[in-house]
């Protein structure tokens, strides 16, 4: 019998990465995980934000960075303003960052879709590549009857299937949230 744990597994890591993503995608709403992208330049070298300083949301439309050494916050500062998929303008005082979130346009908030629709396509071809993987390795499998393997590419299309729906699920959720105003 051919065993599809492993692909099962392959692709919850996948959807499991895809969540993630999804949680970088801003929705109007102050979250930590909108800068988990940034890397700031400190001591020498290009380090992760979350490395350098602790980000908290304050309320909804704040998000305050308190960085571990002061020394970084010209740096941290920059880094968010450079990053212009973001489009966040950052304060600061000496002691703490202070990125305030702005409102989204309804034009902004469809562009962000647009843009979460590029990483529904990217789970989607990846889920599709496991899939082709197991296929192959099903065809060379020498040992497996033809109703097996027939049974097995079955198996691996069911898989594919529970597997896309689900990032179109998650992708729905998310589309959801941000157009929600």
């Amino acid at each position: 019998m051919f065993d599809t744990n492993e692909d099962r597994n392959k692709m919850n890591a996948v959807i499991e990465r895809f969540k993630e993503e999804m949680k970088k995608v801003r929705t109007g709403r102050a979250h930590p995980d909108m800068l988990a992208s940034i890397k700031v330049e400190a001591y020498g070298q290009m380090m992760p934000l979350n490395q350098v300083a602790n980000v908290t949301a304050a309320d909804a439309t704040m998000l305050v960075i308190t960085p571990f050494d002061p020394a970084n916050i010209q740096n941290i500062a920059t880094a968010i303003r450079i990053d212009q998929t973001l489009g966040l303008n950052p304060a600061d005082d000496g002691r703490i960052v202070r990125v305030p979130i702005p409102p989204l346009t309804e034009e902004r908030r469809k562009e962000i879709v647009k843009n979460a629709s590029e990483k529904v396509e990217n789970a989607k071809v990846a889920i599709r590549n496991i899939r082709e993987d197991a296929r192959k390795a099903i065809k060379a499998a020498t040992d497996l009857s033809e109703d097996v393997k027939k049974r097995a590419e079955k198996e691996i299309d069911d898989l594919t299937k529970e597997f896309s729906d689900k990032v179109d699920t998650e992708f729905k959720a998310k589309s959801e949230e941000i157009m929600r105003i």
